[in-house]
């Protein structure tokens, strides 16, 4: 089944188009690579699958019957999509565990600190906290963590919205071995639970280690498809990699 499909997806910055009629669909419970050169689009649609970006042309299908063709910010967690940026974004003045808290709660950050936390919300953000190795840091303010720290908190976050869709944008960049474990683990979690993984990446070791499907765009448009080991080999693939 198709959880998120797009029809005929335009993105255009300038007259440039950063995402060009592309139509692709993407299976229910599965983890699902998008890979590319750089300035091949794949941020683009992710920011389009998010909502971060308006859509110029064609549709974003959810669940095969819902037909989008505006999708707002505060709409996305309406359809259960989440997502990490490759530039993290945090509350930086605010502690660890409250960037969690937030998350969990009401979608902005005044509305959380209207609605209130109950026991659960404290419960579930310790636990994604001890899942990423963050525990012991969650009084400290976000902006004191390490490059690293701040990426594991931001998955932290996105795991305690408990969504259904997953988008993330290279969250292995610039990670030392032993965090790259742990988010390794975590997505290969999110699977066993039957969520929808969309992974940005350009460690080829990574993706044939933990995508059953990946897609190669190149230049906004879709280039192959299929199973890691077949695609990667594609002559198309190589040559849109090395250059023509």
């Amino acid at each position: 089944m198709k959880i998120i499909e797009t029809n005929n997806l335009i993105k255009r910055f300038d007259g440039v188009h950063a995402v060009d009629r592309l139509s692709i669909g993407i299976e229910k419970g599965q983890i699902t690579g998008i890979v590319g050169p750089n300035g091949s689009g794949k941020t683009t649609l992710i920011d389009l699958l998010s909502g971060v970006l308006e859509i110029d042309g064609g549709e974003i299908i959810i669940d095969g019957t819902k037909k989008i063709s505006r999708l707002l910010p505060h709409q996305v967690s309406l359809y259960g999509i989440t997502r990490t940026f490759q530039n993290v974004r945090l509350f930086e003045q605010m502690t660890v565990l409250d960037n969690i808290l937030v998350a969990e709660t009401e979608r902005n950050v005044f509305g959380s600190f209207f609605e209130g936390h109950a026991q659960c919300h404290y419960k579930t953000a310790e636990e994604v906290l001890r899942k990423v190795g963050l525990l012991e840091n969650k009084n400290r303010l976000a902006v004191s963590l390490s490059y690293g720290q701040r990426k594991l908190l931001e998955i932290a976050r996105v795991l305690a919205m408990k969504s259904r869709i997953y988008l993330f944008d290279e969250p292995f960049a610039g990670l030392f071995p032993e965090m790259r474990k742990i988010i390794s683990s975590i997505i290969q979690e999110l699977k066993r639970e039957n969520k929808t993984v969309i992974l940005v990446e350009h460690d080829m070791g990574l993706i044939r280690e933990l995508c059953e499907h990946i897609l190669v765009m190149d230049e906004g448009k879709l280039l192959a498809q299929g199973d890691p080991g077949s695609v990667l080999g594609k002559r198309e693939v190589i040559e849109a990699y090395l250059g023509r």
